[in-house]
């Protein structure tokens, strides 16, 4: 059988690595892993990259710089409600222009089996739609439990008894998972290390400060654009419960305009109109988290991201009428991780004196 001359890359985003392989893999083609976000990729993304566009665009395009230069001749890129929706063109026409010869598959704002096993046969000419089906029913079962861990630990990671446990079962999870080939060993392998998390000893008050985390998809998910901020409010103490996750992400898809219809809902009186991507989102959750008693909240977002910022007018407002503490970090390439950290620092001294006054 002759080699495959296809060689597939992805960019990175949270910890949902297992899950994009388990959908590359189906194309058949020899995956080109990208090399983890370092110093490098931000240099090689902001050099190439208009200087308007925000931070993910950029860190993208360092992926894919990066993986082209090992041989990958495939880009997998999905498409997005704001101006992610234009990624993938933009991306491909500066990679031509710096001389890469690819070929660009895009997930488009259509999540449609036929569109999609149409595109996915331009590589893999034997696929099928069930074989797709299969496929991507693989993938969200593993994004689900990659997201049911990653809840654990943002929940309770400040609470160890013995620091570091989670951390290190969850990159043996990870590690496990992307050998699972089949829902049914996905679903055995998650119900094992489900009662592995459950047994990791932990010291928890009954009232710990509980905080919310929003904002645009990407800095929220991805770890190294918003210096881990997750873990460095867990291990402060603090429960941090977050909602942007890729399955929530499908499920809207699937649910058409009715996610927003609930959000705008959820933002009454502060928001009549969607304002884009996940802008609405936030200011829903924010006044939903305000109401439920939480102790503050954190915003994080691309600088320029402008579904973000028309969201941040109505969570000012939402702030100030229920003397909600929210702190808002905006990333770009001269963001400094001492900064946030002192800010992080400042807001987390703001929530526990408020909590002693109550």
């Amino acid at each position: 059988m002759p080699e495959n001359k296809y060689k597939i890359c992805f960019p990175h985003m949270g910890n949902y690595y297992p899950a994009f392989l388990t959908l590359a893999e189906v194309l058949t083609c020899e995956i080109v892993p990208t090399p983890p976000i370092s110093k490098r990729t931000i240099e090689l993304g902001f050099k190439n990259s208009p200087e308007s566009v925000c931070i993910p665009f950029k860190y993208n395009l360092g992926n894919y710089i990066e993986a082209l230069d090992k041989g990958a001749n495939i880009i997998l890129q999905a498409g997005g409600g704001c101006r992610f929706g234009y990624y993938a063109e933009v991306q491909e026409a500066i990679l031509k222009s710096l001389g890469y010869k690819f070929e660009l598959l895009k997930l488009n704002n259509s999540l449609n089996p036929l569109k999609i096993t149409k595109e996915f046969k331009r590589f893999n000419p034997n696929l099928t739609m069930a074989k797709f089906a299969y496929t991507f029913s693989l993938a969200y079962q593993k994004a689900r439990w990659i997201e049911q861990f990653e809840e654990k630990i943002r929940l309770n990671i400040g609470f160890e008894v013995n620091p570091g446990e989670y951390e290190k079962l969850f990159k043996k999870f990870l590690k496990d998972l992307v050998e699972a080939r089949k829902i049914s060993l996905v679903r055995r392998l998650g119900r094992e290390y489900r009662e592995k998390f459950g047994a990791i000893p932990i010291d928890k008050p009954k009232n710990p400060l509980r905080v919310g985390l929003v904002g645009e998809l990407y800095v929220v998910m991805e770890p190294f654009s918003n210096f881990d901020i997750e873990k460095k409010l867990g291990k402060r103490g603090i429960e941090v419960h977050r909602f942007v996750t890729i399955s929530n992400i499908i499920n809207d898809f699937f649910l058409g305009q009715r996610p927003i219809k609930h959000w705008l809902r959820d933002a009454k009186p502060y928001l009549k109109y969607h304002i884009g991507a996940h802008g609405s989102e936030s200011v829903a959750v924010a006044h939903k988290l305000a109401k439920d008693g939480f102790d503050g909240l954190i915003h994080v977002k691309p600088f320029g991201c402008m579904p973000e910022v028309n969201a941040m007018t109505a969570l000012h407002r939402v702030s100030r009428d229920y003397k909600f503490p929210i702190i808002y970090f905006s990333f770009d390439s001269q963001t400094s991780e001492t900064g946030i950290n002192t800010r992080l620092e400042a807001f987390y001294d703001m929530l526990v004196m408020k909590r002693k006054k109550k």
